[in-house]
């Protein structure tokens, strides 16, 4: 998905205008129908607001993840990446026990 369709389809997920959305990102509405249009392309700076507002990644706003990973979550894990090794080899056992019961009581 290009874009364009991927910031028409987020905002409106969002329950978003285009006028709504711009407001949260100063930029004017016209610009952001252009973005979802592909007659422009955001600057960094600009992607980087939309994909704030958008509560998703950057990296997933321009199509170099296919994780939609909401802002809390990303703030976790950015949290995680702090932690001394054996801090974080603890948090990702007791991660990977959860998974895992999740999966069995799926099963059954």
């Amino acid at each position: 998905m290009d874009l364009g369709n991927k910031i028409t389809e987020l905002r409106k997920l969002k329950n978003l205008s285009q006028s709504q959305l711009a407001k949260n990102i100063e930029v004017s509405r016209e610009i952001i129908g252009r973005y979802e249009r592909n007659d422009a392309t955001p600057s960094i700076d600009v992607a980087k607001r939309i994909a704030e507002a958008l509560d998703v990644s950057l990296d997933y706003l321009v199509g170099n993840s296919e994780q939609k990973l909401d802002t809390d979550t990303r703030n976790k894990m950015q949290e995680i990446n702090k932690l001394k090794p054996e801090d974080k080899k603890m948090v990702f056992t007791f991660l990977d026990a959860f998974i895992t019961k999740t999966k069995l009581q799926s099963i059954l």
